[in-house]
């Protein structure tokens, strides 16, 4: 059953107040453009230190079309989840790594449609 404009107006209100699920886009501009490989094997030597970060649902390594823009899309439970893997010793990481600041977008997730589950989500997956 699909649930009704209203439906989905309520319960988005009451979702995004108590428990909603927050998207933040994490990209870095860079000077020099990066490559495919170059990015398959600079994404790959942090993969797995992202495998237990609590809060975080999934995360997916992006690079733009032209390789002068890199990041990720995560997928985080809450928003305490994402604001503490952000801190400050990431940041500087990640500010030496790619050489320049992250630029972080912030979206609240009220709804989420999961063709493969064949589900519309509006609270967090659980693990």
């Amino acid at each position: 059953m699909v649930p009704s404009l209203g439906d989905l107006r309520a319960i988005r209100r009451w979702t995004c107040y108590h428990r909603c699920v927050i998207i933040t886009v994490v990209r870095f501009p860079l000077t020099k453009a990066m490559d495919h490989e170059q990015a398959r094997s600079a994404f790959g030597q942090t993969a797995a230190t992202y495998l237990d970060v609590p809060g975080l649902i999934l995360k997916a390594y992006i690079r733009s079309d032209d390789g002068m823009s890199v990041g990720g899309v995560y997928w985080w439970a809450d928003r305490e989840s994402a604001e503490a893997k952000y801190n400050d010793g990431w940041l500087a990481g990640v500010t030496e790594k790619y050489g320049a600041a992250p630029i972080i977008e912030w979206f609240d997730t009220p709804v989420v449609v999961d063709p493969i589950q064949q589900m519309i989500r509006v609270t967090p997956p659980t693990r």
